[in-house]
């Protein structure tokens, strides 16, 4: 695969008194969560997950992480398993409470996972983001933790076992691509890929994207915000999965705002590209959040798709091959 590269730009004194006034007030709101490498060694306690939404905190090259785990009253055995990284500023209670997830969780008996990064961000390769990056925090050992935390704890599904995010989130699910084979799929939102993907191993991939979106521009090159992300244009990243991954030509369909191009690829893997025409750094149908979106200069969510939805629909039709 081709490297892109990121860079995370020193932010002067007031952008970070700026940015902890937002981590602040949105973490009072109990809606938000922003933006390198550590010893990997864990430590877990297995215990039962009830029904219903959990904490839990395991120990990952020495230090305390924690994640939410929402278990439907009914579920599947073995149970798919999903993990939702929030973006940058935010946190996993924030995606828990923003994304819908949880509903759709109970409507498809899966289990979902919200970790949570350090200081609200995610090191993400290429530089991104923030003190994870800066500090060489191991959020791929963490992410791996989590999985195998709820593997003890829950029969889980390994063949059915996915992730999605969004913007710092969504790049993170990249990474986790490009040196795990844990995940059947990843569905990023608002992202890109971010440092050296040399060898991934196939997996299917749905990313969604508006063509508005300024801080990890549709196009590519370097976007706004703090973190001044510098990747590839997301249809070519989309084409290069689709090489890793050996896919036919994508067949390509309009509905609405809504572009969508699918690729089939051997072992009933595919790679879907869906492109929301005017959309900026949102998740499509999340609730509209007008004060808090302008205090952190977020965009609205599109109405034009329901993205868990969406995005739930296609992890299901694409576990991983059994042979």
């Amino acid at each position: 695969m081709t490297e892109a590269t990121a860079r995370c730009l020193p932010p002067s004194r007031s952008l970070q008194a700026s940015r902890a006034l937002l981590c602040t007030v949105a973490l009072a709101a109990g809606l938000l969560t922003a933006c390198g490498r550590a010893p990997t060694s864990t430590s877990a306690t297995v215990a039962p997950v009830p029904p219903g939404s959990s904490t839990q905190t395991i120990t990952v090259g020495g230090i305390s992480r924690s994640f939410i785990v929402y278990r439907p009253a009914s579920l599947g055995s073995p149970a798919p398993l999903v993990l939702v990284l929030h973006g940058g500023y935010g946190s996993a209670q924030q995606a828990q409470n923003a994304y819908g997830w949880d509903a759709q969780a109970d409507r498809d008996r899966f289990v979902v996972a919200y970790p949570d990064g350090i200081d609200h961000a995610w090191n993400a390769g290429g530089g991104c983001c923030g003190k994870p990056a800066s500090e060489g925090i191991d959020d791929v050992a963490f992410i791996t933790e989590v999985v195998a935390t709820i593997g003890r704890e829950i029969p889980v599904d390994s063949t059915r076992t996915f992730a999605t995010g969004i913007s710092n989130g969504g790049i993170m699910a990249y990474r986790l691509a490009c040196e795990t084979t844990l995940f059947a799929a990843i569905g990023p939102d608002s992202a890109t890929m971010l440092g050296p993907c040399p060898s991934p191993a196939p997996l299917s991939v749905i990313a969604v994207h508006g063509t508005a979106d300024a801080r990890i521009p549709y196009n590519g090159g370097q976007g706004s915000g703090p973190a001044r992300i510098d990747g590839p244009a997301v249809p070519a990243l989309n084409a290069t999965w689709r090489a890793t991954d050996g896919c036919a030509p994508p067949v390509t369909s309009v509905a609405g705002a809504v572009t969508t191009s699918v690729a089939t690829c051997p072992d009933g893997r595919a790679v879907e590209l869906v492109t929301i025409a005017g959309a900026g750094q949102q998740w499509p149908g999340a609730p509209d959040r007008p004060v808090l979106q302008k205090l952190l200069g977020l965009d609205p969510p599109s109405t034009a798709l329901d993205a868990t939805a969406a995005i739930w629909a296609y992890f299901a039709a694409h576990p991983r091959p059994t042979t």
